[in-house]
Parts: C-alpha cells; sequence; structure tokens
C-alpha cells in the first residue's frame, strides 16, 4: 500500500467514436471487449472472476472501486475473467483486515488493463441509450487512429462462442461420494459458489468440460443434471443445445442457470436474442408467477429469451418475469423436470432470496 502513485495517462474509445481520458489502473497495455455495466455496489471480486463476463469491458457503477482490497477465497474461478475494467474512482489503499493484497496488485498479476477517473455516470447513462458496443482501453496508444486499429481486433460478442474455450478441460468431482444422490454439470463457465450450493445440500457432482460426449455423461449414472451459466451467444452453441436435448430425453431432473436458462430454451425451439444492453447487478427485482412472490437477484447476461416464441412453445412456460422490464427469467417444462432460470440463484454477492431453487432442484431429484 503506497502512499504515492505516479499515474499513467489512459483513453477509452468505443465503438461509436466516443472517447474518454483517463489513467491507468492495474496492468499497462491495450484491452478491448463489450463494454456493460454493473450496478452493485460490492462483490466485485467475485464479479471480475465470473466466467460469464469472459470477452466484456465492465464499468463498475459504485463511486469507489479497491477500497476492501481482495482475499484469495472471494472468487468464482481461478482468474479474472473481464478483459478490462473502467472505474470513477479507486483506492489504492484498503481497510479489510482479512484481505490478502490491493486490488491493484490483483489486476496487475492478472494482466487486466483498467482505466480510472473517468465519469462513469456519463458513460452508463450513454451505453444504456446506444446499447452494448465494442470497446478500448489502452495505455499504449492516445491518437485516434491507433485506438481504432486496435478496436477493429475485438469480435463482436454477437455470434461468438466462447464456453468451450473457458470450460473444464478435464471432468472433476466435488462433495462426498457417498451422497445418495448424483448430478452431472454441464460446464459452460460454472461458478464456484453455484457448485457449493450444490455440494451444500447433499449432491454428488461430476463437472464435465462443455464438449464432453453423451456417453460420459450417461456413464456416472447421475439422478439429476445441471447446466450453467457462462459466456457468449447461445445461438453459436448448437453443440450445447444438442446435449440439453439429450437430457431432457433421459425424463431425468435438469436444472439450468443463465446461460442454461438459454440453451434450455433453443432446445425447446425457442429463440434467443441479444439485448440492448442487458441485466448486470445484484439487485434486479424478479416475480415468481408460481408462488406470486418476488425476489431481489444478481443477474449477468447480455442475451435472452425471446417471449413470443415461448408463447408458441406448447411445451415451456413461463415462470419468473423481471419487474423492471418484463422479460422471461424463468421457464420450466410442463410435461417433464426440467425448469431454468435466467438469473443467479446462488447470488455471490448478493441477497439469498433465490436459494430456493436449489431446495426444489434437491426435491425433483428426490421424487
Amino acid at each position: 500500500m503506497t502512499a504515492t502513485h505516479t499515474f499513467t495517462p489512459a483513453w477509452l474509445l468505443l465503438q461509436d467514436g466516443t472517447r474518454f481520458a483517463g489513467k491507468s489502473f492495474g496492468a499497462k497495455g491495450t484491452a478491448g471487449g463489450e463494454i456493460c455495466f454493473n450496478t452493485g455496489m460490492t462483490g466485485y471480486q467475485e464479479v471480475f472472476t465470473d466466467p460469464s463476463y469472459t470477452g466484456q469491458v465492465l464499468i463498475m457503477n459504485n463511486a469507489y472501486v479497491g477500497n476492501y482490497g481482495v482475499k484469495a477465497d472471494d472468487v468464482e474461478s481461478d482468474s479474472v475473467k473481464i478483459s478490462a475494467l473502467i472505474c470513477k474512482n479507486v483506492s489504492y489503499r484498503y481497510s479489510r483486515m482479512l484481505a490478502d493484497e490491493s486490488l491493484e496488485n490483483y489486476l496487475i498479476k492478472n494482466n487486466i488493463v483498467a482505466i480510472y477517473d473517468v465519469d462513469t455516470r456519463a458513460l452508463v447513462q450513454h451505453v444504456r441509450n446506444k446499447g452494448a458496443m465494442n470497446c478500448v482501453i489502452s495505455t499504449e496508444f492516445s491518437d485516434e487512429i491507433s485506438l481504432s486499429n486496435a478496436l477493429k481486433q475485438v469480435p463482436d460478442m454477437d455470434g461468438l462462442e466462447l464456453s468451450s474455450q473457458i470450460s473444464t478441460k478435464v471432468a472433476y468431482t466435488m462433495g462426498d461420494e457417498h451422497a445418495p444422490y448424483r448430478v452431472a454439470v454441464m460446464d459452460y463457465g460454472v461458478k464456484k459458489n453455484i457448485l457449493n450450493c450444490l455440494t451444500e445440500r447433499g449432491l454428488f457432482l461430476k463437472v464435465f468440460p462443455a464438449k464432453s460426449d453423451f456417453a460420459d455423461l450417461l456413464a456416472f449414472d447421475p439422478h439429476g443434471f445441471f447446466i450453467s451459466n457462462g459466456p457468449g451467444d447461445p445461438a453459436s452453441m448448437d453443440y450445447a443445445v444438442l446435449r440439453v436435448k439429450e437430457i431432457i430425453d433421459t425424463g431425468k431432473p435438469m436444472f439450468g442457470i443463465c446461460l442454461g436458462h438459454q440453451l434450455l430454451a433453443r432446445a425447446n425451439g425457442i429463440s434467443t436474442f441479444k439485448m440492448h444492453h442487458g441485466h448486470r447487478g445484484l439487485n434486479h427485482p424478479v416475480k415468481n408467477l408460481i408462488t406470486g412472490k418476488s425476489e431481489i437477484t444478481t443477474q449477468n447476461h447480455g442475451f435472452g429469451v425471446d417471449p413470443e416464441a415461448v408463447k408458441n412453445c406448447e411445451n415451456v412456460e413461463v415462470t419468473h418475469i423481471n419487474l423492471n422490464d418484463g422479460s422471461i427469467e424463468g421457464i420450466r417444462m410442463i410435461n417433464r423436470p426440467v425448469f431454468s432460470v435466467q438469473y443467479h440463484p446462488e447470488a455471490t454477492p448478493g441477497p439469498h432470496d433465490s436459494r430456493y431453487l436449489f431446495d426444489d432442484f434437491v426435491a425433483c431429484i428426490k421424487q
């Protein structure tokens, strides 16, 4: 925790030509991705390590980031997954006694380029009005030509398949191998605390790579299947849609979260679409149409399920809706013990209003 710092200038260029100047924080260099924003006030380390953020440049809405440092245990994967970071203010000093190191050191170790001293309120408003788009952050280039050339190298999220790149390469197990129930997990970018929520309920898990053969899943003889969250465009994942169809045909319980929700929709012939700017944060209100209760949810997604297509699908009904914009947040199959939600019910960080969904999944398996 150094008292003084030499500030290095940094620049942010958006695809529509909007440009911001700021100061460097973290690694030096140039990085790009699709710009998005998170409305959460805390939990930045869990957010940065969420695999669903792969390929994205993240704006943190909170006025200060870094004030409680980082801790090795507060992660959702083995590395930082965001492409780059944008902040208003950063704290070089941290006050959390349990912290291992500063946020800046953590970003440098993970080679994450960040910019701060940016008017993030204006930037978020711009993204809300204009929609998600690619951007680039650089400490190397300040002229528009060089920044534009770097921006051209950033792939579009629309049509981009990312899950197979970040999925585990080798299957592994979690939980008590003598537990009465086994669940096969398809890892398309699964979060650590989702797996914890499953093992805490007495399930023995085997986590499979994204492109595993279906025979390998069946050899585990699971009592149920879990389809994980993850990054990228579900429309580019025909291999995963086929896998979900095969799982549905077994007649066994299946639970999908986020990307898993979108894949379940596509497996039933329901299309998905790229949202204007997505939902990301810890405070999104959702209504459970089955119970009539509302819950505050943690979300991170840039794609959604087409509501018109759901109406035309006889096998699927909507179970949850977003109270801000009416978008679909949950579905279930009428003739199968299969359901999914668009949000992240483990909610680390976030409120635990939605953890009952893991209990519902266990109840389906026990039945």
